[in-house]
C-alpha cells in the first residue's frame, strides 16, 4: 500500500490549505483514513479519521470547527481541509490507512502511513 500526501506550505495564521493523500495498493473503499500530526519535539498526535464510506468521522478537540476531513473513493483520495489556521498546527502531516472500516485515533489502529507533508503556519 501506497500514501502519498501533497498540498502543504507555508500559510499566514487565519489561512487555509487543503491536504490531499492518494492511495493505491489495496480496495481503497473498504478501510478508514486518518491523518496525524506531528510538531518538532513533540509526539505524533491524532488530527482526524473518516470511516470506509465517508458516513462518519472524529476530531480531535483541538481541530474540531476548523479542519474537515472527507475522501472520494472514486478517486482514492483522502481530503483534509484546513481553515482558520493557527501557529499551533504547523507541523508535518501524515495520512494513514486503517485495519479495519471504522473510525480509529490510535496510531495502532492503523497500518500504512505516508511520508508526511509539512504545513507552517506563521503568525
Amino acid at each position: 500500500v501506497q500514501l502519498v500526501e501533497s498540498g502543504g506550505g507555508l500559510v499566514q495564521a487565519g489561512g487555509s490549505l487543503r491536504l490531499s493523500c492518494a492511495a493505491s495498493g489495496r480496495i481503497f473503499s473498504s478501510y478508514a483514513m486518518g491523518w496525524f500530526r506531528q510538531a518538532p519535539g513533540k509526539e505524533r498526535e491524532f488530527v482526524a479519521s473518516i470511516n470506509w464510506s465517508g458516513s462518519s468521522t472524529y476530531y480531535a478537540d483541538s481541530v474540531k470547527g476548523r479542519l474537515t476531513i472527507s475522501r472520494d473513493n472514486a478517486k482514492n483520495t483522502v481530503y483534509l481541509q484546513m481553515n482558520s489556521l493557527k501557529p499551533e498546527d504547523t507541523a508535518v502531516y501524515y495520512c494513514a490507512a486503517g485495519r479495519s472500516r471504522w473510525v480509529a485515533m490510535s496510531t495502532t489502529e492503523f497500518d500504512y502511513w505516508g511520508q508526511g507533508t509539512l504545513v507552517t503556519v506563521s503568525s
